[in-house]
């Protein structure tokens, strides 16, 4: 069996009721486990990009994209390696306010970990972190000593380091 890697499926889609779930069905069915997943607008006008993450051999990810592909609302799908892509993950955590004020040791870790506070009361603080998945695990480990109060994280965003020409695409499927 071939190495399993990190792949990051981009799917550009009409943004239609129901498609996430037969989406997901098609990566269940092969008990595949989705790492994280982001909808968003996309770079097309009325067209929607999803960005997912998952771990699994290039030929088990080429049949997926075949499977996708096939539904009616999917535009055009994509898979690339960590290596193709720049992604930023984004997270935020919410601590006691006086840990800001009484632990030095917390200033240096939002100042060291290029992460920037959002907002501060007297109850709470909000700290906002974007970049990769590893300097986020750090950061969430390093606070998470102080209790973390709450804790949100989103789904990868990423693009393609090669150009992607979808809008090309597009244009040419649409004569």
């Amino acid at each position: 069996m071939s190495e399993e890697i990190i792949y990051t499926v981009t799917i550009y889609t009409e943004n239609n009721i129901g498609l996430l779930n037969r989406i997901s069905a098609i990566f269940q069915r092969r008990h595949i486990n989705i790492e994280s997943i982001n909808s968003s607008v996309s770079e097309i006008e009325n067209v929607s990009k999803w960005t997912i993450v998952v771990k699994l051999s290039e030929e088990r990810m080429k049949k997926i994209i075949g499977q996708i592909e096939k539904q009616v609302e999917v535009i055009k799908a994509f898979y690339h390696t960590e290596e193709q892509t720049i992604y930023q993950e984004s997270c935020i955590f919410k601590m006691k306010s006086d840990l800001l004020f009484d632990e030095r040791q917390i200033q240096n870790i939002i100042k060291d970990s290029n992460a920037r506070i959002v907002t501060v009361n007297k109850q709470f603080f909000v700290i906002e972190k974007s970049g990769r998945k590893e300097e986020i695990d750090l950061l969430h480990r390093e606070l998470s000593a102080f209790g973390i109060m709450q804790y949100s994280r989103s789904g990868r965003i990423a693009i393609t380091k090669d150009e992607m020409k979808i809008s090309t695409m597009l244009a040419e499927l649409q004569h």
